[in-house]
This record gives structure tokens, C-alpha cells and sequence, in this order.
């Protein structure tokens, strides 16, 4: 059997046993391709022998990997550079006149810096749009994570501009496709309905659906675009994007704060996933949380996103279970609104199927995404509830051990390289501010 020491670089078979799960105490045999090849309570005296590493669980959580259906990776270089602004002021003064001076060399460790934080919390695939994103398709690959990466495609209705977005889809596409990666997969970036021209929606639904890739677009964030969009088109935002191909079962729309029911029941008829944002909705003052009941009755699934870390300021999922559900209570006045099991599920399974990771579940046939979580943490003591605790009272700090495809990326709160993806993601940071502040 392999030595702790080794348990990173190896490739072979996985057991983890004694786990406590939301179903009770489970054994998890993981084969060398990575995917799960048994689950139950007795798993060990099979497996035992077989397995060139055992991971004892026997104080531990067992959990699906959490998936973040919207991130701008790279931000996390602006964490903390400009708050408590207007929005508007935010983005023309702050964020957009940093952006313009990003490098590839800035994503790729501002990319980097993201995956580790999200190893360290539990995450183990993400849904990203940004620019550069080659040199996010690279941190990825080196980071050992999942994710699905489009580039940000922004034609403001401009012929020339519309032509060079194009090319700089199809690049990214091809480029990831090259890769032969299978944890990461290319989509399609529509940015919104006020960035994109309709032109170039139905460019990029067409080659969504040529290409058999996901589209991850912006939808009604804030009331200005809807009522933009209504005194442009004469048609809200979803019907915008329905007119023109852009809502699929392969679509996760991020924010849709400002939807009404006849929205909810449009995007539950095009099977399109809704990727849910509070905390970064609630420091944006967009005045509205997601119709969570709306979407549920229109039988669309809802996943949980924490937007870029300018706007959230960290990609803690735990942290994003809790104020999603605390926010749908408060907003819509029902106590029992979005209760502990539902946030969990928002975070693992509906985001893993939004994003083609598998059903995000623990069963037999599934990549093995897996998280372990400290049972003995303060957050867990008492455990009279294992849902409750981990929406109401985990942070991503009780996390101590991270599978994505049966390969360790956290072992007991160890990430092989950690130091040097903080010194190269802040001498980035340094270096992206200083350039901006010299023009």
C-alpha cells in the first residue's frame, strides 16, 4: 500500500472507509480510472486488500465535490481592489480600466490562485467566462480541477467587433479540444443581451449546437436590463435569448434575479439550468433575489455560483449555501423556503449536471468528485443534523480532503505547490495594479 507521502502523484485504486454520509455510514471504492466503482457499508473486507491507498473516514464527512456554475476566475486578483461602490461607478472607475491592462500571464495565476482557493473549500468543478482563457485552460490542467471555460463574448453590435469575438471563440474551442482534457470543457460565452447583438447570439447558438458544447450566459441581473431590453426589443431578456437559440438544456444562466413566471416558465420549457448568486447580488444592490419557488415550480434545476471575487469576495460555497438559502427566506418571508437538503443540492448535483460532470451523486458509475469534511470541527459539534450544519454552519474550512476524478488534490489540508501559486498570484496582482495606476 502507498505511503501518505505519495498519495498525490499516484494513480491506483482508492478506498475510503467508515464515511459519514447524509444516507449513514458508507465505504467508497474508487477504481484507477477515477470513477466510483462501489458504495456501501461493508465495502472493506473486499476492497481492503486491493486498494493501494485507504483513507480511514472514520471522523469525516463524505460529500460530492461542490460545483461552481459562475465564476470569472481570474478576478480574484481585484479581490478586495475596489468596494462599497455604486455598481455603475464600480465597473467604469475601477473594475473595466484594471481589465483593460490584464495579461494571459495575469488569468493564468489569477486562474490558479482560483482553483486553489476553491480545492480548499470543496469545489472541485467550475463554470467560467473571462477573457485569456487559454491561459485558464492551462491553470486548470496543472490545478487538477473540473471546469467548463468560455470566453466572454461582448460585440456591443459592432460588424468588426462581432468578427473578432467570433475568432476569439472558435480559438478557445479548438484550443480545448486540443487539450483532450476530459475535465475540461470548452462553451460558449454569450455575455448578455446588452453586450451581444442578436446577430451575434444566433452565431453563437448555431455554433453551440455545431460544436455540441454548453453556452453560459448573464440573464435579468438587474432591472435596467430588463427594462432596457423592453424598450429596445420590446421582449424581456429570456424571450431575447429564446428568440434567438441561446436557451438549451446545455444554457446555465447566471443571476436571473429580475425574472418574472412567465420567464421561469420559459427557461423550464428549454430545460436551461439557472445558476444562483446571492452574495454577489446582495453587494451589487441588484434589489431583487432569484424567484427561487418561480423557477422550482417551472421546473427549472437551480445551481449556486459565486460570480467573480471582485464582486463576492471569496469562492466558498459553503458560505454561498448558507447565504442562498438565508436570502430566499428573507426576501420571499417563508421560514421554510429552500431548506438545508435543497442548498446542498443546488451546490452538487444540479451543478454537476449543469456543467456534464456526471449526477453529482455518491453511487456507483460516477467520477469520483469527493470531498471529506472535518465531523469533529466546531461547526459540527453537536451534530444533531448533518444537512443543517453543513449549509448553516460549515465554512470551507472544515473541508480536509479533496477527490476530482479519484485523484487527491487536498489531503488533510495539504495542496502540493500552495506556496507558489500565492507568490506568483500576488506578484501578478502587484504588477496588474501597478501597470494601471502608471497610464
Amino acid at each position: 500500500m502507498a505511503g501518505t507521502d505519495e498519495i498525490f502523484s499516484r494513480k491506483g485504486r482508492i478506498l475510503i472507509r467508515n464515511a459519514l454520509t447524509l444516507s449513514g455510514k458508507r465505504d467508497v471504492s474508487i477504481d484507477a480510472n477515477g470513477s466510483i466503482e462501489a458504495v456501501g457499508d461493508t465495502l472493506s473486507r473486499k476492497y481492503d486488500q486491493d486498494a493501494d491507498f485507504v483513507i480511514d473516514a472514520g471522523r469525516l464527512v463524505l460529500l460530492p465535490g461542490l460545483v461552481n456554475t459562475h465564476t470569472h476566475a481570474a478576478m480574484t486578483l481585484l479581490r478586495g481592489y475596489a468596494d462599497d461602490m455604486p455598481l455603475q461607478d464600480w465597473l467604469t472607475q475601477k473594475i473595466w480600466p484594471l481589465e483593460a491592462h490584464l495579461t494571459g500571464d495575469d488569468v493564468y495565476w489569477g486562474t490558479r490562485l482560483a482553483c486553489l482557493e476553491m480545492i480548499r473549500t470543496g469545489t472541485t468543478a467550475f463554470n467560467d467566462m473571462y477573457f485569456y482563457m487559454e491561459d485558464a485552460a492551462r491553470a486548470v490542467d496543472e490545478a487538477g480541477i473540473k471546469a467548463q471555460l468560455c470566453y466572454g463574448f461582448i460585440d456591443l453590435s459592432l460588424p468588426d467587433k462581432r468578427e473578432q469575438e467570433i475568432k476569439a471563440t472558435e480559438r478557445l474551442v479548438s484550443h480545448i479540444k486540443s487539450m483532450k482534457n476530459p475535465r475540461i470543457r470548452p462553451a460558449v460565452g454569450p455575455h448578455a443581451v446588452y453586450t451581444v447583438s442578436p446577430e451575434g447570439l444566433r452565431w453563437l447558438a448555431g455554433y453551440s449546437s455545431e460544436q455540441k458544447i454548453g453556452i453560459h450566459v448573464h440573464l435579468s441581473e438587474t432591472e435596467k436590463e430588463v427594462n432596457d431590453a423592453l424598450s429596445q426589443y420590446g421582449k424581456r431578456p429570456p424571450q431575447i435569448l429564446a428568440d434567438c437559440g441561446i436557451l438549451t438544456p446545455g444554457t446555465v444562466a447566471a443571476h436571473c434575479c429580475w425574472l418574472d413566471r412567465d420567464d421561469c416558465a420559459l427557461l423550464g420549457r428549454h430545460g436551461t439550468y439557472a445558476s444562483y448568486n446571492p452574495a454577489s447580488n446582495m453587494k451589487l444592490a441588484v434589489n431583487r433575489a432569484l424567484p427561487y419557488q418561480d423557477l422550482r415550480d417551472a421546473g427549472v434545476q437551480v445551481a449556486l455560483g459565486t460570480d467573480g471575487c471582485a464582486s463576492n469576495n471569496n469562492l466558498d460555497l459553503f458560505e454561498e449555501m448558507k447565504t442562498a438559502a438565508l436570502l430566499q427566506k428573507y426576501s420571499w418571508n417563508s421560514q421554510t423556503l429552500l431548506p438545508a437538503p435543497e442548498a446542498l443540492g443546488m451546490a452538487t448535483s444540479a451543478g454537476a449536471k449543469a456543467l456534464g460532470f456526471g449526477n453529482g451523486r455518491i453511487e456507483a458509475g460516477q467520477p469520483a468528485d469527493l470531498i471529506l469534511v472535518d465531523r469533529d470541527a466546531v461547526c459540527n459539534t453537536p451534530l444533531h443534523n448533518l444537512a443543517s450544519n453543513l449549509v448553516y454552519a460549515c465554512s470551507g474550512g472544515a473541508v480536509r480532503t479533496v477527490l476530482c476524478q479519484g485523484r487527491v488534490l487536498m489531503y488533510d489540508r495539504e495542496v502540493p505547490g500552495e506556496e507558489v501559486v500565492l507568490a506568483g498570484a500576488s506578484k501578478a496582482a502587484h504588477a496588474l495594479v501597478t501597470r494601471a495606476a502608471g497610464t
